[in-house]
């Protein structure tokens, strides 16, 4: 069985077992009130960020500061290595994390910066099972308006943002295709996987 298909047939596993062990848990303290302040927190640092001026690699360090900040990186990232991480050290686990961390801020970061002259409004916010599914809007220059969606919980004990959608596209099953591919073509090495993942975004 190829890799490939070890992974597609291995993968709805995975993802049932990420569902138990890696989702949010109910989010007794938190509201929608306090989903909005977190998301208006958030975007109030993206409108920014990319209102600032600086050069691409202040704005891409300023955008890691933020998505550590307001983001459940533990969360994200863990989903992200997917059934990989079952077999993954403990030591190659954190290393992932702080590489990825990394990589998604530039990723992210370089979609954000295209909102230059642009902004991001909060337009609503929805309990969703166990968190708070926030919607915003982006406004960019010369182009129509479209959605970009955050979904929070307090599954950390402290309010964060552990999926995004940016038209649709969404963030958590986005990464963990891209990051499952980056090990299947390296033959399954997680540690080579970690150094190029350095260099990406």
């Amino acid at each position: 069985m190829t890799n490939f298909t070890r992974r597609h047939a291995t993968g709805l596993i995975g993802a049932a077992l990420a569902s138990f062990t890696l989702a949010p848990s109910p989010a007794l303290a938190l509201d929608n009130a306090s989903a909005k302040k977190l998301v208006d927190a958030l975007v109030g640092e993206i409108n920014r960020i990319i209102g600032s001026g600086k050069a691409e690699a202040a704005m891409y360090r300023d955008f890691e500061r933020v998505f550590a900040k307001y983001g459940d990186t533990s969360y994200i990232s863990a989903y992200a290595m997917g059934n990989d991480g079952r077999r993954a050290t403990n030591a190659q686990k954190s290393a992932f994390s702080n590489a990825f961390q990394t990589y998604i801020s530039r990723k992210y970061g370089s979609r954000f910066r295209e909102f230059i002259g642009g902004r991001l409004e909060v337009q609503s916010v929805r309990p969703v099972k166990s968190w708070f599914e926030v919607k915003t809007i982006a406004y960019l220059r010369g182009e129509s308006p479209f959605v970009v969606t955050f979904l929070v919980s307090n599954r950390t004990g402290r309010d964060k943002f552990f999926n995004m959608f940016i038209e649709g596209i969404n963030l958590l099953l986005t990464e963990r295709t891209e990051i499952g591919a980056m090990i299947d073509r390296r033959g399954g090495d997680i540690n080579k996987m970690i150094a190029d993942l350095k260099n990406a975004g």
